[in-house]
Order: C-alpha cells, then sequence, then structure tokens
C-alpha cells in the first residue's frame, strides 16, 4: 500500500485539449489486464523528453531519441509487460514496428510516433499481440482518457498516479495534466518511470526542452527507492497549443506562473512514486541545507536516501542514527568537493510536521537528544531528516523511502 497517497478521481484529471488517450489489453505479457496506451497529439504539438542515463538503455529510448531530433511528433504508444531492453537488433526492429504500425493505424510517418515500454529486461517485445491491440487502443482514445492510462501504464505500483492543474498565464487559462509509474528501481537521473505530461499552452520547442529538463531536475531527479537506475527512464512533456497562451521566451509574460505550474505537477508524480516504493511504510523527505552548492546538498541527501542501512532503520523506527551520519560522511564519493566537510559544523534533526528534535552537533551526538525521542520521530508515516551542513547558503532536497520485507518479497516474485 502506498503511504498517504490516493490516485485522483477520474473528473479530478482536467482533459488536455489536443490529447486523446485509448487504453487496451493486449495481451503483452499477461492476459486480462490493461498493458497497451495510446495517445494521439493534435497537429502543431511540440514534444520534448529527458532520458534514462543508463548506458544499457532500451530499444524505445534509442528511438525516441531519434524521432524528438524534429519537429512533428503526433503520438505515443506505451506498453507495460516487457521492457524491451537488453534484447539487441531484434528489440531495436520491434520498436522501430511498433511505430510502423501505429503511423499506418494513425495515418503520419513512423517518426511521428514515440514508443515506451516498461517490464521484464532481457525478453524480447512480442510486438504481434502490441499491434494486434492497437485497433482497441484507438477505438478507445477520449480527451478524459487520464485516469484510465495511468491505470495501464502500471507495473509493481499499487496506485495510479496522476496530477492536474489549472494556471492562469498572463490572462489566458492553461491546462497541466500528467501521469507517471514507477515503483521500484528509483533513482536519480531518471528513475525506472515514465511520465507523461502535458498542457494546452504554445511553448517554443527550445523553451520546453529547457522545462522538461528542469521540471526532471527539481522532480523526477530529486527521489530515491532502491538506488537503481533502470534502462527505460523516460519523461515526455507535451505543449499541444490549443488554448491561446504562447511562450516564446522565458520573458513571456506569465511564463514564471506557467513553469510553476509545470514543476509543480511534475514533483507530485514524482513525490507519488516514491509514496508507492515496493514494500514502503514511510516516506521520507531529506531536506540539506548549509551546502555551498546544490549539487552537494543533494549529494549529501542521496547518500542518506540511498543507504539501505538507514532505510531498514526507518522501517524498524530504530533509533541507530549514526548511520545518517555515515552516510554524510562518505557523500564526497558523490561530490569530491565534500571532500572538505567539517563535521564538528554539521547538524541533524529528526521530525514530522512542525516537530523536529536535534540528533548531532559538533562532531557527534547532541547533548539534548534522547533515544526515546529518536524512536518516537520515526514511527510516524511521514519523516523529515533535516542536514545543516553549516558552510553555505545552498540547499537540495531528496525524497525517498524506507526499506521493508515486502521489497525483497515483491523484487523476488517480479518474473512469477
Amino acid at each position: 500500500m502506498s503511504v498517504n497517497y490516493v490516485t485522483p478521481a477520474p473528473d479530478q484529471l482536467f482533459p488536455v485539449a489536443g490529447v486523446r488517450l485509448g487504453v487496451t489489453e493486449a495481451g503483452i505479457r499477461k492476459a486480462n489486464r490493461r498493458d497497451l496506451t495510446l495517445i494521439e497529439l493534435a497537429p502543431g504539438s511540440r514534444v520534448a523528453g529527458v532520458f534514462t542515463q543508463n548506458r544499457f538503455c532500451a530499444a524505445p529510448v534509442v528511438v525516441c531519441r531519434e524521432h524528438l531530433r524534429k519537429e512533428g511528433i503526433r503520438a505515443l504508444v506505451i506498453n507495460t509487460g516487457i521492457a524491451n531492453a537488453g534484447t539487441g537488433a531484434p528489440g531495436m526492429a520491434a520498436a522501430r514496428a511498433t511505430c510502423d504500425a501505429v503511423a499506418q493505424r494513425l495515418g503520419f510517418a513512423a517518426d511521428q510516433v514515440l514508443p515506451f515500454s516498461t517490464g521484464v529486461i532481457l525478453e524480447p517485445l512480442p510486438v504481434d499481440r502490441l499491434v494486434a491491440g492497437l485497433p482497441g487502443a484507438q477505438a478507445a482514445l477520449q480527451t478524459d482518457g487520464w485516469h484510465a492510462a495511468a491505470h495501464a501504464i502500471m507495473t509493481t505500483d499499487t496506485v495510479a498516479k496522476a496530477a492536474s492543474r489549472k494556471v492562469s498565464a498572463g490572462g489566458t487559462a492553461c491546462t497541466i495534466t500528467g501521469m507517471a509509474k514507477g515503483a521500484g528501481m528509483i533513482r536519480p537521473n531518471m528513475a525506472t518511470m515514465l511520465g507523461f505530461v502535458a498542457t494546452d499552452a504554445a511553448v517554443a520547442q527550445p523553451l520546453l526542452e529547457q522545462l522538461v529538463n528542469e521540471a526532471a531536475d527539481e522532480s523526477f531527479n530529486c527521489i530515491t527507492i532502491d538506488g537503481d537506475t533502470s534502462t527505460n527512464d523516460s519523461f515526455v512533456l507535451i505543449a499541444t497549443g490549443q488554448c491561446g497562451a504562447k511562450f516564446e521566451s522565458a520573458q513571456a509574460t506569465g511564463w514564471a506562473e506557467f513553469k510553476a505550474a509545470v514543476i509543480a505537477v511534475a514533483r507530485e508524480l514524482a513525490q507519488a512514486i516514491v509514496r508507492d516504493g515496493e514494500g514502503a511504510t514511510k516516506y521520507i523527505e531529506v531536506a540539506v541545507e548549509g551546502g555551498r552548492t546544490r549539487e552537494e546538498c543533494k549529494a549529501v541527501g542521496y547518500a542518506i536516501g540511498h543507504s539501505p542501512l538507514v532505510k531498514t532503520a526507518f522501517f524498524a523506527s530504530d533509533p541507530n542514527l549514526g548511520r545518517i551520519l555515515a552516510a554524510i560522511g562518505y557523500a564526497w564519493n558523490n561530490d569530491p568537493a565534500l571532500k572538505d566537510l567539517d563535521v564538528d559544523k554539521v547538524k541533524v534533526w529528526l521530525g514530522s510536521g512542525t516537530h523536529e528534535i536535534l540528533v548531532a552537533e559538533n562532531g557527534g551526538r547532541a547533548a539534548s537528544y534522547r533515544e526515546e525521542a529518536g524512536a518516537a520521530a520515526m514511527k510516524p508515516a511521514e519523516i523529515r531528516i533535516r542536514v545543516d551542513l553549516g558552510r553555505g547558503d545552498q540547499s537540495g532536497n531528496v525524497w525517498t523511502c524506507d526499506f521493508s520485507y515486502d521489497y525483497v518479497k515483491i523484487n523476488a516474485d517480479y518474473r512469477s
């Protein structure tokens, strides 16, 4: 079960003019489950994306990068069950055949289609089943299909993840709606996740590409569940230009408000992924301040958030909080600038809501700290670790979760 997260109701997910979504059961890996999603975009839509940095990236990631080199994307196709990663030349052929089939059905070129896959790595994609499912997905296309699509892209997720906003930008009402999937194999620089956010505003291509990177850095690149970087991670931002609002530059009227709303949707989706981490029982925010750079603050946050020892201690509500200090101490492996960190200036707090307790200062345990208070602070479902590095004015946040017995069970049985 997820930690304090409920999928928004269908009427809370606002349709985006110029976007239609349809889902069907194609039997990609298992029968009787929605596993194929088709998204059709209006002519003139612009699309930008960021993808996994894993060198073993999946075939659909390679194809997406190729197709995004020019404008004119008209459709996205998403399958779950099989990742089409580690599949060599046959996998590339399968990804291209998928684009060919979608293009033929919808009446445009194959390089106007972006393919996405998620699921088991090293297994061939059954293209015949995918192609056979396309008529059903096409027949289901509708503007209010976000809720169904958010469910259809799930793998080990226990809840569908979606978010929506309306924002006034320069006097024009804009809609921003998105969905994401991911529950395990999650770490920064794109996690094992797929994320799709669409708006009816018109955004110049260079500005859209800048925004998708900024939104990823403020959301999906601030989360970690198990420290693994997947082969298929993709985050796509779509601008259909249907509402009348136009942004040609970052100086355009209303851009700041619009940008903030896009980032808010991306962050809500990213945090939902952490709340639904495989086997998660606790949602943990690691807030690091007092750094010389944002990068070193995030390096400390990741060191804490990745640590299996820290995460298992939180699962057990065991105040073995020296593990946090150990993680801070080796964070220089993520950012060499931290090699000169003065640990005597570091402070660590633990809390929930507005209440927090000082755990460590002056290079060790705080004089006021009591273990029973630490144990009590670790019991809530939502916990905040705050770290002050005492060496600057920069800050950075990372969101993570605990490790439970169920994480091992889920991943041991993943292919069952």
